[in-house]
Order: structure tokens, then C-alpha cells, then sequence
């Protein structure tokens, strides 16, 4: 079973090439959003608990993303194996992402970290905003920040896959099929 973390900040192309290794690999893609959204509108437990807190501006415990990833990887034995978008944020959500799958005798194959410069980022998600009308890719201070907060928090979790050996970087600036190429490689390495 192949388990995928994508990684990267945010603009690096994660959808752009998550998309494409969905089709080629057949895996089934474990979006955190996606997942509560669907367990809270599915009335799931899990749902109902996210919601109560996500209504009082309260983030959504590990634990509770943990039991949704639980949940999806019940429902999908058979499945070829998975990509995680956006999760693990954390070393102590990896830790728990891998103890869990290790009580389904699997692990995370490996974690492909997109490698972008600030710049570029920068570049990327303000044309994106043009386009999406998100209000978080119009403001560059915001753009910047979003940035910052993931190289402070979330990088780390790349060098807890690095520990063990499962991290590979790819170059994330060039044209999308040569980027998915070079993704392709370090997935079959």
C-alpha cells in the first residue's frame, strides 16, 4: 500500500499535483477539511464534537482528526493506499498518524515535500487570489505571514520524515508535468 504525504507551503502546487498522483496511483485523497466537513454533515460523533468546537472558535483536537482518519482508512481497506493533505501539521500529529496506521500494519511510504522559494510563493498565491477571490492570497502581509507560520510550525514535521528516511524534496518551480515527473520518481524510488 502506497501512504503519500504531500507536503509544502502553501502555493507550492500541492493540488495541482495531488490531483495528478490521485489518477496515476489510484489512492484515495485524506483531506482534514474535506474530512470534517463530511463527518459534519454526515451527524457523525466525530462530526458533532467538531462542530461544537469549531462553533465556539476552538480549534479541532488531534484526537478528533485522528478518529476521522481512522474512520476513512476503515472504510477503505481495500484501497491502494492514500495521500494525506494537510496532515500531519505537527511532529506530535505525525507521531499519532503513524501509530496509527501501524495498527493497520502500515506507514507512511514517504513524505514528497514541494520546495518553493518565499518569492515565488508570494508570486503564486496573489495571482491566485486574482482569480479565486480568496481574501487570504490578495494581501501580501497575510501572504507573508502564512508563510512565516508554516516554516516556524510545520516544517519540522519534514525533518521528523527526514529522520526516517522518507522524506524526499522536489523542486516545485518548472512546468507541472515535469514537476509530477520528478514527484513520480521519488514516489517509485
Amino acid at each position: 500500500m502506497l501512504n503519500l504525504v504531500l507536503f509544502g507551503p502553501p502555493g507550492a502546487g500541492k493540488g495541482t499535483q495531488s490531483e495528478k498522483i490521485i489518477e496515476k496511483y489510484k489512492l484515495v485523497h485524506l483531506s482534514t477539511g474535506d474530512l470534517l466537513r463530511s463527518e459534519i454533515k454526515g451527524g457523525t460523533e466525530l462530526g458533532l464534537k467538531a462542530k461544537t468546537l469549531m462553533d465556539q472558535g476552538i480549534l479541532v483536537p488531534d484526537e478528533v482528526v485522528i478518529g476521522m482518519i481512522d474512520n476513512k482508512l476503515r472504510e477503505n481497506r481495500q484501497a491502494a493506499g492514500f495521500i494525506f493533505d494537510g496532515f500531519p501539521r505537527t511532529v506530535k500529529q505525525a507521531e499519532a498518524l503513524d501509530a496509527l496506521l501501524r495498527s493497520y500494519n502500515e506507514e507512511i511510504t514517504v513524505m514528497v515535500g514541494l520546495e518553493v522559494d518565499n518569492e515565488e510563493l508570494t508570486k503564486r498565491l496573489l495571482l491566485r487570489g486574482a482569480t479565486s477571490g480568496r481574501p487570504d492570497d490578495q494581501n501580501v502581509d497575510l501572504i507573508r505571514k502564512r508563510i512565516q507560520e508554516y516554516n516556524e510550525k510545520t516544517t519540522p514535521v519534514a525533518d521528523y520524515y527526514r529522520q526516517q528516511g522518507k522524506y524526499v524534496g522536489v523542486d516545485g518551480i518548472g512546468e507541472i508535468d515535469t514537476i509530477f515527473t520528478t514527484v513520480c520518481r521519488a514516489i517509485e524510488k
